[in-house]
């Protein structure tokens, strides 16, 4: 709860109020009763895997016959938290032989003993089930329009049911398709047993598809907003690649992110001659294009680190500018067995501010300007969602 709470300030949303279904416990007790009486739900005492099987083959429990009189005692069982009430679940007493099977008799309510509820305690025993809560609360709370996913699409008629059955006010039910993006699970079962099994950090994982998850790794509420708005309310179920979004992030920051140098592991060490003799530190702006971004130190150094990949494509005589420094002439790049370059010296020529390609990146001699990056890729291997896909399939978080 907490956890949606704080993701709803992130996303800079300001509720005009915040309700719980947990506020209309007593009414929904009410109702049930009601429902009862009306012969609308019933108490069944059936195990869990041989309910299932009836309903998938659209047999009637043996409970359905039961009387008014004994659903109103199971149920009084059921609120008691009874031993017998809590082998009891209600049941909507719908159509068993509907080719729709979420109209086959679906449980509306089930016993809960053993684990107080997180707001009102050990007060009940027994709690609707979401099929239940939602027509009913959505009523009352003056929704008009529930907005659902289409693969809620099977599960309409009996929200429509549910609600004529209660005698509630109608609510329009506008459908839209399921957001799926590559590599990604949205199940929150599955993104569940990734935390539970300690393949990633927590639900603020920045390879989560997690509001906490994506702003942490760098996602912008302003990006998230333009692309949910650029979805639009389409019916077509599409796979999302993370790019779209990512660039859309980019464009942005990128006009006002503060500008950073860094080496990647595979370097070597430049030697400048014609560079300071003892580091020292100059100031420089860290976006030259958004002056707002503030200033940074840049260090300067007779030796600093160069990329393998850029020392890879100089050569000897050729020019090349250091950032925010001058420009350099290649003197020598040495190079072992295989050609790989291990060292490179030039010869600094003049200062200029232009920007280039080869960008040196600090005194290799100063831990604090050592830092690490790394690249979080994806919690799940399979590119696209696949049907009662399981953990085995879409585990492949890595460090």
């Amino acid at each position: 709860m907490q956890a949606i709470l704080a993701d709803v300030a992130a996303l800079e949303i300001v509720p005009d109020k915040i309700t719980y279904t947990s506020d209309h416990f007593d009414a929904l007790l009410v109702k049930a009763e009601e429902l009862i009486r009306g012969g609308h739900m019933y108490a069944d005492d059936t195990p869990v895997e041989t309910m299932r099987a009836q309903r998938m083959d659209g047999i009637e429990s043996a409970c359905r016959s039961n009387s008014v009189e004994r659903n109103l005692q199971l149920w009084a069982e059921m609120k008691a938290g009874s031993e017998l009430g809590a082998r009891c679940c209600m049941r909507f007493k719908i159509s068993m032989s509907d080719p729709n099977k979420a109209l086959r008799d679906p449980v509306a309510f089930r016993c809960n003993v053993a684990q107080p509820h997180h707001r009102t305690g050990a007060r009940f025993k027994v709690y609707p089930t979401y099929d239940c809560a939602c027509p009913f609360v959505d009523a009352v709370e003056g929704v008009t329009h529930a907005l659902r996913t289409s693969e809620y699409r099977d599960r309409e008629a009996q929200y429509v049911w549910i609600q004529n059955a209660m005698g509630m006010r109608k609510v329009h039910i506008w459908d839209y398709s399921r957001l799926n993006f590559e590599y990604t699970t949205l199940s929150k079962r599955k993104l569940g047993a990734f935390v539970a099994s300690g393949a990633v950090e927590g639900w603020d994982d920045p390879r989560f598809p997690t509001v906490a998850g994506v702003r942490r790794r760098g996602l912008t509420v302003s990006a998230l907003r333009e692309f949910i708005l650029s979805q639009g309310a389409s019916k077509n179920i599409n796979t999302m690649t993370w790019e779209k979004l990512w660039t859309m992030n980019k464009r942005v920051i990128d006009p006002v992110c503060p500008r950073h140098t860094a080496v990647e592991s595979q370097r070597i060490l430049l030697t400048l001659s014609g560079g300071p003799a003892a580091p020292e530190a100059r100031t420089v702006a860290r976006h030259k294009k958004h002056p707002p971004a503030g200033e940074k130190t840049q260090w300067r150094a007779a030796a600093v680190w160069l990329d393998a990949a850029d020392a890879a494509t100089v050569a000897d005589g050729e020019e090349v500018t250091l950032m925010d420094w001058g420009n350099a002439i290649i003197h020598k790049v040495e190079k072992d067995a295989s050609g790989a370059p291990i060292a490179a010296s030039v010869r600094v020529r003049r200062a200029c501010s232009a920007v280039r390609a080869r960008r040196p990146s600090g005194d290799p001699a100063d831990p604090l300007l050592c830092r690490a990056s790394y690249d979080t890729g994806h919690a799940a291997l399979g590119r696209r969602r696949q049907e009662n896909e399981t953990q085995a399939h879409v585990a492949g978080a890595r460090a």
